[in-house]
């Protein structure tokens, strides 16, 4: 059990016996009336957000989930295969548990698998990975770093926006959370 004022981002809760991940919260303290937390919830399982208000100081029970520090090996069917780093064991995450980390996921890429009971919840990603960028269209002479951006496909097949003077073959950065370029490798 938690109270409500304990709440941060990334949080599990057990409501109404379904598990909600804490995606924002924010602190209200009206000038009339008592305190309260609004909050945004994300299903764990299926992925609906919804908006939720609590009284303040209310008590709300957590999740016990296990963060594993793993890495993503390869693509089986419609399951993506990761292994514990501590004792090597494998286990199938779905398609729709991976959700939009599949966009920048790279064989052996350390990633972290959040599991309650065994069931792997979620996959977080580190903050920014570096790809290569496999197509892209050439730039013209005299591009320069602010002249603005064009699409480029990273060895993932994702598209993201980079800088014009980016080249088939660079190495670039990329936010995970955004999909933004940060610079280059």
């Amino acid at each position: 059990m938690a109270s409500t004022n304990d709440l941060k981002n990334g949080m599990v809760l057990n409501l109404e016996n379904q598990l909600w991940s804490v995606v924002e919260f924010q602190h209200v303290k009206p000038g009339k009336g008592p305190a309260f937390v609004r909050t945004k919830l994300k299903h764990v399982l299926s992925g609906k957000v919804v908006d939720k208000t609590f009284n303040a100081g209310l008590k709300v029970e957590t999740a016990n989930v296990d963060k594993r520090d793993m890495q993503y090996l390869y693509k089986d069917g419609e399951s993506f295969v990761f292994m514990d780093s501590s004792d090597y064991e494998q286990i199938y995450v779905t398609e729709q548990t991976v959700g939009e980390a599949a966009r920048f996921l790279l064989e052996n890429t350390e990633v972290i698998v959040a599991l309650h009971e065994g069931n792997p919840l979620y996959v977080e990603l580190p903050a920014s990975i570096v790809f290569e960028v496999t197509y892209t269209e050439p730039g013209l002479q005299g591009d320069r770093s602010n002249a603005g951006t064009k699409a480029a496909t990273i060895e993932t097949g994702t598209e993201i926006q980079v800088p014009l003077f980016v080249e088939i073959g660079t190495k670039v950065k990329v936010d995970t959370r955004t999909g933004a370029y940060l610079g280059r490798a």
